[in-house]
């Protein structure tokens, strides 16, 4: 029995520790290591050639940034941007697509401003995408970020006005480039060549997603990738390839070749990401560079090299995808485009076998019953269906094994100063009742990766990202909003604005409803189970409640309602079985407790 009790322990402990350190990885060290990750895109300097594309890089302007959005806009002119989804700019110096926002969402749900995507040249952080050719021995040269284009057809680029820009190299190069978008997030760019001088010429076309400095906010969550992302290789066998920030910050280049395929920077929940031709050979960087004191980090994709002989010219057609990584728009893009794993701009982890039919059965069942919290409960329940046989085994198990209870207590009376006669005489009665001690640590374990999946699915998914739910939950993808210490909104008092403890009221001793719902299902479950033979074990088990409790209130609301629903769908499956065995239990202990005694 002594040998029992100490491996009982000894898993205990190990299971624990492993939940603390995804405590740990999930919750604490992001947040060191975003601030880690900013600290270096600022401090670190490297030197770094031109990119194998050839393409003369648009410097940022030192240390200096405007402030104010206009008058980074006013430095060149501009091509209005309007479409369903997407509003902003395109500048006629490099004909960039730097100025964009996102209409359909919102940066905070209190405040009504669209999500900003690009930013332009000028302000801190700026974010663009520029296209254009090579050609280092072409007399004239080829336009570049600092080409000032013409505007010759079009004034705004919609879904049906693209719009037309030539450049004239004055030595017999003339380009022209004709801009159009769709009504979701991809951007055509057709460039034409024509050779009208008496020299053959030598060009390739090549693609660029550049954004300077790592953005404040990455690394907030350490599940999420965000940072260098695409997929590379050949029809029949292509891999993506993910690259967090701090870990692209220490290779300055990381290049593939490729047939087609595609590549970019993604943010949690948005993508910029160049896709070209999926039957042209191109080769592919992602690369990080010091330009005038701060980091550039770039995707670039350059395309086969083609020579123009006089009097002909030569197109190149490629996309821009700048947009919301929907699950359903990228699937669009994916199939209409021929586009590789596109649906893997979403990281749905190393559990994907999981994430995908767990966000896929959420989808679906929120477009019946119009709420993300309500199909959150209805996924519980199908888990639980789906692990019915197995709980109710294990449940059973449980039950026998309380009822065993008064036969252990008697056998280690009996067997008190010989521990190895207690083990025997204890496992001797397991094996005549037909009962398996470890049976009710199954279900708990299979619902370790089912609860790993949805956390995933809920906090990269967009189309959790501001779902309501009861009410007082404005957002499941974020932390439940609710506090204890101010009576959950009764008191109108901010927790956080405390002296000294506001830190600790609004950080790790932060207690919203969901997480005391939580803990208190928990801790129901948890009495309902065997007491362990071991009184170290039972204290320690006793806690587990409110330590987990405190644990789990940082997480998303959703996981919560995850698991406190979970828990009283499985405390109700095991009442059931429990009434079944004739098994004492707390809940009819407590209900006995307001009975009226019969009279004598």
């Amino acid at each position: 029995m002594k040998n029992e009790n100490s491996r009982n322990t000894i898993i205990f402990i190990v299971c624990s520790v492993l939940i603390l350190g995804i405590y740990w990885l999930t919750v604490l060290r992001p947040q060191a290591e975003r601030r880690a990750v900013v600290q270096k895109a600022q401090a670190e300097q490297k030197t770094q050639t031109d990119i194998n594309a050839g393409q003369t890089s648009q410097s940022p302007a030192g240390s200096t940034y405007v402030a104010d959005r206009g008058q980074a806009l006013a430095t060149a002119a501009r091509v209005p941007i309007q479409s369903g989804t997407l509003k902003g700019s395109l500048s006629l110096q490099g004909a960039r697509i730097d100025d964009l926002f996102l209409t359909d969402y919102k940066e905070t749900q209190d405040k009504p401003e669209p999500v900003e995507l690009f930013r332009p040249q000028g302000m801190q952080n700026a974010y663009f995408a520029q296209f254009g050719w090579t050609g280092p021995n072409v007399a004239g040269g080829v336009p570049g970020p600092n080409t000032v284009w013409r505007l010759t057809n079009g004034a705004t680029l919609t879904p049906t006005t693209p719009v037309t820009l030539t450049w004239d190299n004055e030595q017999g190069l003339r380009f022209t480039r004709v801009v159009s978008v769709d009504d979701k997030y991809v951007f055509s760019i057709q460039d034409t060549v024509q050779n009208l001088g008496t020299q053959a010429i030598t060009i390739a076309p090549y693609g660029s997603v550049q954004r300077q400095g790592v953005p404040p906010a990455a690394g907030s969550s350490h599940i999420v990738h965000e940072g260098a992302i695409g997929t590379f290789g050949k029809p029949g066998a292509y891999r993506t390839e993910q690259k967090k920030y701090k870990d692209w910050l220490k290779e300055p280049r990381i290049a593939n070749a490729s047939t087609g395929g595609w590549l970019g920077i993604t943010d949690k929940y948005w993508l910029a990401a160049l896709l070209p031709q999926q039957d042209e050979a191109v080769e592919t960087e992602f690369r990080v560079r010091d330009v005038n004191g701060g980091q550039q980090l770039e995707a670039n994709v350059l395309g086969a090299t083609r020579t123009i002989q006089p009097g002909a010219t030569a197109t190149e057609t490629q996309r821009l995808f700048a947009g919301v990584k929907r699950a359903e728009v990228l699937k669009t893009y994916e199939d209409s485009l021929h586009l590789p794993r596109f649906v893997y701009a979403i990281d749905w982890g190393m559990f994907w076998f999981l994430t995908r039919p767990i966000f896929w059965i959420l989808e679906n069942v929120y477009a019946v019953v119009g709420s993300f919290g309500i199909a959150i409960l209805a996924l519980t329940v199908i888990v639980k269906l789906v692990m019915f046989p197995l709980a109710n085994n294990a449940y059973a198990s449980m039950s026998k094994m309380r009822n065993l209870q008064p036969k252990m207590e008697e056998i280690k009376k009996r067997f008190k100063d010989d521990p190895q006669k207690q083990q025997q005489e204890t496992m001797a009665l397991y094996k005549n009742e037909k009962i398996n001690p470890v049976a009710g640590c199954l279900p708990l374990l299979l619902q370790i990766p089912v609860f790993y999946a949805l956390y995933k699915v809920l906090t990269v998914t967009i189309e959790m990202r501001h779902q309501p739910f009861l009410g007082f939950i404005h957002d499941l993808s974020a932390r439940d909003p609710s506090s204890i210490w101010n009576l959950f909104g009764l008191i109108p008092w901010d927790p956080a604005a405390a002296p000294l403890i506001g830190g600790l009221l609004a950080g790790p001793l932060h207690l919203g409803l969901l997480a005391i719902a939580y803990g208190l299902t928990m801790w129901l479950q948890t009495a309902m189970n065997p007491p362990a033979a071991d009184p170290v074990q039972r204290q320690i088990f006793q806690f587990m409640p409110l330590i987990f409790t405190f644990i789990m209130a940082p997480f998303a609301a959703g996981l919560l309602v995850y698991w406190a629903w979970s828990n009283i769908l499985t405390i109700l499956q095991q009442y059931v079985i429990m009434h079944r065995y004739k098994a004492e239990n707390p809940i009819d202990s407590f209900i006995a407790r307001f009975k009226k005694p019969k009279p004598a």
